[in-house]
């Protein structure tokens, strides 16, 4: 399992311009059965994703084809880790409401 660590090197504008192309991007890799959940850091200077893959080294190539990364508009840290415990229902668990109009879900 992988923590992938964006930080933004640009201003929240050029942030906020590529941001539909980075959901797509996103959107991708949930498909994919990658990406499991995403989010925006608190305060708002990149964002983190969690992650399933073969590999460290994968997930970095992937990650490269991000707009965010792509455009040089932040930097990306891929931690690998081993989980201890599994949620068998993370929605539960996080207790997640419906995704939005924006197709992104927020904690209660």
């Amino acid at each position: 399992m992988f923590v992938i660590e964006l930080s933004y090197t640009a201003p929240l504008s050029e942030i906020d311009a590529a941001m539909k192309e980075h959901v797509a991007f996103l959107e991708q890799g949930y498909a994919a059965g990658v990406f499991l959940i995403s989010g925006r850091k608190i305060p708002r200077d990149g964002g983190i994703i969690l992650a399933l893959g073969p590999d460290r080294a994968q997930l970095e190539a992937l990650m490269r084809h991000d707009p965010f990364v792509a455009r040089g508009l932040a930097s990306v840290r891929v931690i690998e880790f081993r989980a201890s415990q599994r949620a068998d229902d993370i929605d539960a668990r996080l207790k997640l409401e419906p995704a939005g109009p924006r197709g992104g879900r927020r904690t209660r």
